[in-house]
Order: structure tokens, then C-alpha cells, then sequence
């Protein structure tokens, strides 16, 4: 196991460090495969890209990205599908080519053939050089929720209400949350080179300790990442809480 665990002092920090480390990788291999996250939590690291990008720090021109997920059943259109966000909070911000970003398509009536196609994509890119994760309170990470096993490909999910609950926030009722996703898959995720998982709040500390100081269950999805050979997790003070 390889886990290197940075304490960033606030949830700002944790976004430039997070940033720095991604800058470093784009302009060590400046045709990168970035595997991207949505949610709360990378917002300020995208933030962070875009000013050095508008700096002339960075060149997006040769990048390609692949996304972990995205709902089933919202257009791209959508405020809150991931499609949206990833253009407003980066794509549309930054060079980088237009045909150069791949998102899981949940507006496709064939849900398991459009897992099978982008799992195929991914796997035609040599999967992610740096994978960016969060991690749901439940552990999860993309969409795979606690189960039995660990789902190996990109596929079809049921949201938890715990999931479902953090994600009700983003929409007028939680009647209006997606109940299903398209994932990428723990195997998918793992052939990542390098994966970077970021974490902020207390309400992220009891995920941060069982995927990382506790035992490895796909009850605790992150916790598989004990078994990754390189793992940079950035998180904040509160998010770390819980480890002694």
C-alpha cells in the first residue's frame, strides 16, 4: 500500500494543494489522461486550475478527460447533471479541445450498453494517468455505493438514501434526485497511475478513517484503495479528525 495523506489546514488549502498537484501532472505530461470528479468538493480545485490557467501557468491544449459518473435520466442540458457542471466549473474556462472530454452519457435509453461503451473509451485512453476522487460520508467513491462486492466496470447504480440525502441539496426536493447513475466501475478506477482523493468537513472524517485505517470491505468502497500502489489523499483538518 502506498497512501500519502496531506493535512491541509481548511477546505481553500486542501483546494491548492489539491490544484498544485494536478498542475504538476499536466505539465509534467502535458497529454494527460485527468480522470475528473464532480460535487462540492473539487469545486475549488477547478477554481484553482482556471486561475492558472488565465496565468498562463497552464496549457489544457493536449489533455483529454474521462469523468467517474453521471446521472441516469438528466439531459446534459441539466443545471445539476455532471455534464453542466464539469463545462461551468472547468471545460468552458480552459483550452481544452471540445471533442477532448468524455462523460457516461444518462440520457441513453440502453443504460448497460452506454457503461459498456465507456468502459470501452476509457480502457482505448490507457485509463487515467491521475484519477480525482471525493468520497461520499457513506465511503463511497464515483457512484459505488456499500455492498457485497466490489463492481469491477463501469455500470449501472441504485443511490442510496444516504446518497441521495447529501445530494438533495442541489435540487428543489429530494423527490427530484436522480435515484440511479452510471459509474465507473473499482477496477476502473484502480487502473488510474496515480489517484488523488480529496476530502473536506467532519462529516467526511468517519469515511476518512475506515477506507484508510480500517479494514479493506466493499461496505467501505474507498477502502479498496489501500490496495493502490500510489494514493495521495488531501483533506482537511476537520475530514482527519478522526484518525488518531
Amino acid at each position: 500500500m502506498s497512501v500519502r495523506i496531506i493535512v491541509a489546514k481548511d477546505y481553500d488549502e486542501m483546494s491548492r494543494k489539491a490544484a498544485n498537484i494536478i498542475a504538476s501532472q499536466i505539465i509534467m505530461k502535458p497529454d494527460s489522461v485527468l480522470g475528473l470528479a464532480t460535487g462540492s468538493t473539487p469545486i475549488g480545485t477547478y477554481k484553482e486550475l482556471v486561475k492558472k490557467y488565465e496565468n498562463k501557468e497552464l496549457d489544457f491544449s493536449e489533455i483529454t478527460t474521462v469523468n467517474l459518473d453521471e446521472y441516469k435520466g438528466l439531459s446534459r442540458e441539466h443545471d445539476q447533471s455532471y455534464y453542466y457542471f464539469m463545462h461551468d466549473n472547468l471545460f468552458d474556462h480552459v483550452n481544452l479541445r471540445k471533442d477532448a472530454s468524455f462523460l457516461p452519457d444518462g440520457t441513453k435509453a440502453d443504460s448497460e450498453k452506454e457503461c459498456a461503451e465507456y468502459e470501452a473509451k476509457v480502457a482505448s485512453l490507457g485509463y487515467a494517468d491521475l484519477q480525482l476522487l471525493g468520497i461520499g460520508r457513506n465511503g463511497h467513491i464515483g457512484f459505488n455505493e456499500p455492498g457485497d462486492v466490489f463492481v469491477k466496470d463501469t455500470h449501472v447504480v441504485d443511490l442510496t438514501e444516504s446518497t441521495i440525502d447529501a445530494n438533495k441539496r442541489f435540487f428543489a426536493s429530494a423527490d427530484d434526485v436522480p435515484k440511479q447513475a452510471l459509474s465507473m466501475g473499482i477496477g476502473t478506477i484502480m487502473h488510474a497511475k496515480t489517484v488523488l482523493l480529496l476530502a473536506s468537513g467532519k462529516d467526511k472524517a468517519e469515511a476518512i478513517k475506515n477506507s484508510f485505517f480500517g479494514p479493506v470491505t466493499p461496505q467501505c468502497q474507498g477502502s479498496i484503495l489501500q490496495f493502490h500502489s500510489n494514493v495521495i489523499v488531501v483533506c482537511d483538518e476537520d475530514a482527519y479528525s478522526l484518525v488518531k
